[in-house]
């Protein structure tokens, strides 16, 4: 174990910070070998960025350097390449929300994380993020805003706009951008049989509603005002639980009752903020 270990930090030390990240594993080795949790868990600690201070993590563990904003993607690239040594493929990060990007007010401070977007689309491309993966989740706008979005950083604009040729139904999959496309209502009629089965299995019931049951469902959440433009699978999925979570409560009562309720057939759709209307395009390195 000693050698293992050793070959281990020597593979990772060879890298940016890679040094101190093989001494703390080390560090953590020794503690797991003593029995001494308090040292196991200021390892942890600065395995996950909690010394604010060099002075403190000196105090703690004898290092003079702690992770901050401006090297985490560095140890990233160490977890990778760690995790790879340890039997596994890699790590594999996915980052949602990628819209609060766009929503920084401040100009300099958005330009700052897309040049940092733009170092890891590089370090992917040019082999410098071994055994590292990300997929990340935007919005269209937050996408190609070109006044605050990610093309407003012409670098970045420059390498993940789409070509010529690619065209709804026919989208390139190996590109950097994936647009999603809206689920159909033929696709939400599987994913609502796979809720189901999961929402019976979780409970411990028979499944009692038939694939019209379903449709039925669906015929009257796409028949509603607007929906066509505005609906989303969230809210789809939101009723269809409810109403297997009223039918599982309420044995006496029916899925034909529910679906003819007022509240229920001529709810209008919420209006769609673009939280919930966006999760359409994504970008992987």
């Amino acid at each position: 174990m000693d050698r293992k270990i050793y070959a281990v930090t020597s593979s990772v030390s060879e890298l940016v910070h890679g040094f101190e990240f093989a001494r703390l594993l080390s560090l953590y080795y020794r503690a797991y070998l003593d029995g001494d949790d308090e040292s196991k868990a200021k390892v942890v600690r600065w395995f996950r960025a909690e010394y604010s201070t060099k002075a403190e993590a000196r105090e703690a563990l004898g290092v003079n350097i702690i992770i901050t904003d401006d090297d985490w993607y560095d140890y990233l690239k160490l977890f990778a390449l760690f995790f790879r040594l340890a039997g596994y493929s890699g790590l594999f990060i996915m980052l949602d929300e990628l819209v609060n990007l766009y929503k920084i007010p401040n100009s300099v401070t958005r330009q700052y994380n897309y040049e940092k977007l733009l170092t890891m689309y590089n370090d992917t491309l040019q082999g410098k993020a071994r055994y590292l993966g990300m997929l990340m989740g935007a919005t269209p706008q937050a996408l190609e805003d070109k006044r605050r979005g990610i093309y407003s950083y012409e670098a970045l604009r420059s390498r993940l706009a789409e070509g010529r040729f690619s065209r709804p139904g026919a989208r390139d999959l190996l590109a950097p951008v994936i647009r999603l496309e809206p689920l159909t209502a033929e696709e939400m009629l599987v994913l609502c049989e796979k809720l189901r089965s999961m929402h019976a299995g979780l409970y411990g019931y028979e499944e009692t509603l038939s694939p019209e049951d379903l449709a039925d469902f669906l015929i009257i959440e796409y028949g509603r005002i607007g929906a066509d433009l505005n609906i989303t699978p969230r809210e789809v999925i939101r009723d269809f639980i409810e109403l297997l979570d009223l039918l599982w409560q309420n044995p006496n009562t029916d899925l034909p009752s529910l679906l003819a309720s007022d509240e229920f057939s001529y709810a209008k759709s919420e209006a769609v903020s673009d939280e919930a209307s966006g999760d359409f395009a994504e970008f992987s390195l």
